[in-house]
């Protein structure tokens, strides 16, 4: 009897030391939740102040300077990647005064045929049905940097110094120069010659004439 009634009262010491665990440790939880928020809340604003969202306000009023009507036959599109390294003030004292950005830079070139140049005395139909048409030189239509791909990589601003807003546009400006400089190495400007004379010859053609002779203004 007596060791039933020591099994009780243990038993019942076991349990009660259980329940009060539980409200204690629930208790616990609910008074850090609020703690827990904060530091979450706190986090967040703190993410925010270090990577703000950039607010874009752009000008109610769009002045339009020139509107022109164009007929330009585009025939050849290069996109390029190219890495630009653009610093001012280096020398022993660079870590001090200098400022160094890396650009990654993504561009597209595109070339073509100005149609627009082409007069009435550039194309001629002999008694055959023949057309002889003098093509104007192909040219570069449009360099441009595709602002969603092109992004500095990084960048070294001396400790006295504060960084030159000018370097960046000035490495944008040298990168599609480059950009075009290896198109033009490339032979943008002869295969866009060349595919606008294979356009304008199956074009012609499919008009009935029996053939197309391209000449060039030298010739």
């Amino acid at each position: 009897m007596l060791k039933r009634t020591v099994y009780l009262l243990v038993l019942g010491l076991i349990l009660a030391i259980t329940i009060a665990a539980y409200f204690i440790v629930s208790g616990f939880q609910r008074a850090t939740e609020p703690i827990v928020g904060l530091r979450s809340e706190i986090s967040t604003q703190v993410a925010q102040l270090l990577h703000p969202t950039p607010t874009i306000l752009p000008d109610p009023i769009t002045v339009v300077h020139e509107v022109r009507a164009l007929a330009r036959l585009e025939t050849m599109q290069y996109s390029v990647e190219k890495v630009i390294t653009a610093e001012t003030g280096q020398g022993p004292f660079g870590f001090l005064f200098g400022d160094r950005l890396l650009l990654v830079a993504h561009g597209t070139i595109i070339a073509g045929v100005d149609l627009d140049r082409v007069g009435a005395d550039d194309v001629q139909v002999d008694d055959a049905g023949r057309v002889r048409i003098e093509l104007p030189a192909a040219e570069i239509f449009i360099t441009a940097l595709d602002n969603e791909k092109t992004y500095v990589f990084d960048r070294e601003v001396g400790l006295f110094r504060r960084g030159d807003i000018q370097l960046e546009s000035a490495a944008r400006i040298a990168a599609e120069q480059e950009m075009e400089k290896a198109a033009l190495e490339d032979g943008i400007l002869e295969q866009a010659q060349l595919n606008a004379e294979a356009y304008l010859y199956r074009l012609l053609r499919s008009l009935g004439f029996p053939d197309v002779i391209f000449t060039s203004p030298s010739q």
